[in-house]
Formats: C-alpha cells, sequence, structure tokens
C-alpha cells in the first residue's frame, strides 16, 4: 500500500512539475510570437517608405534633409540586431516621418496628391499597429516575468534557464509634456 501511495505522490509532482514547464514555454513563445508581430509591422513601415521618399521628392527639392534623414534611419534597421536597438532606431524614424508628414502643409500640391494621401494613410495605420503590437508585447512579457518569478514555477525557471524578458519602454523625450501654443 506504501508503494502505490509513493508512486501516486511521484505521478502527481510529475504531473505539476511539467504543468509548470509548460506554461513557462507557453508564454517564452507568447513573447517570441509578440515580437515576430511587432517585426512584421516594422516591416510594412520599412516597405512603404521608399515610396513616399519618392512621392515627396516630386514636391519638395529643397527638403533633402528631412528626406535623407528618413531613408537614412529606414537603412539602419537592417545592421541592429538587439530588440532594444531596432526600437531605438523605429522610435527616431516615427519622428522622422512626422517631420515628412508636417511638409504637405507646405506644398499645397503633394497635400492634394492621392498617391501622397495613401501613402501617409497606410503609414498611419501600420503606426497604429505598432503601437498596439507594443502594447501587447510588453504585456506579454508582464505575464512571462510573472511566472518566471512567482513561486514555485520561479524554482523551475531557474533549472531551465527561463529568463525575464524586457519591456519596451518610451524615450525620455517622448515623457516630457507637450507644449502647445497658439
Amino acid at each position: 500500500m506504501g508503494w502505490i501511495i509513493a508512486i501516486g505522490i511521484i505521478v502527481v509532482l510529475a504531473f505539476v512539475y511539467f504543468s509548470m514547464y509548460n506554461g513557462l514555454v507557453k508564454y517564452r513563445n507568447w513573447v517570441d510570437e509578440a515580437w515576430a508581430q511587432i517585426d512584421v509591422q516594422l516591416k510594412r513601415r520599412y516597405d512603404l517608405i521608399p515610396n513616399l521618399v519618392e512621392t515627396v521628392k516630386g514636391y519638395a527639392k529643397h527638403e533633402q534633409e528631412t528626406l535623407a534623414k528618413v531613408v537614412e534611419l529606414r537603412n539602419q534597421l537592417g545592421s541592429k540586431t538587439s530588440r532594444q536597438e531596432q526600437m531605438e532606431v523605429n522610435d527616431q524614424l516615427s519622428g522622422a516621418l512626422k517631420n515628412l508628414f508636417a511638409l504637405r502643409e507646405a506644398y499645397p500640391d503633394l497635400k492634394a496628391n492621392e498617391n501622397f494621401k495613401m501613402l501617409q494613410e497606410e503609414l498611419t495605420q501600420t503606426e497604429n499597429k505598432v503601437a498596439y503590437s507594443r502594447q501587447l508585447y510588453n504585456n506579454t512579457v508582464m505575464k512571462y516575468n510573472t511566472k518566471v518569478e512567482s513561486v514555485p514555477t520561479n524554482i523551475i525557471a531557474s533549472v531551465h534557464n527561463f529568463e525575464k524578458r524586457d519591456m519596451l519602454e518610451a524615450r525620455e523625450e517622448e515623457r516630457e509634456n507637450v507644449r502647445v501654443s497658439f
């Protein structure tokens, strides 16, 4: 009878252990999938930028500095390997794109150009998708990190080298108060 109880306890403990391990694997995969969603939207934006730059070039010949900055940042994306570096360049690129969109006010013909309007709308939608994907990523990382740090899964996490992931954060200048003047 003692053997049956011992075997039963071992089976229950093994079930609990494997359940916790599988839970950690599931959350780690969700974090990777959430990052992949950000990557998909960034790739979409990366592909749209050359079309937008070409459209603007014809109207704003003396705005080469703004166009050059957008192209330079787009080209930097391929050389960044860490997630943090990629997000820093993408944040800078978002700022440069805002400057590019601001050019439409100075060029009425550009503002009326259907191709420019379409590209601007697609980029705006993509920026919204990137923002949503970042929120999803941070939410998923928070859940994963909670699993990695909580007892008793933290024991299994340390044994199997599950490590906390960093959340995406806003840059310092994005945290400053917005100044509006009329």
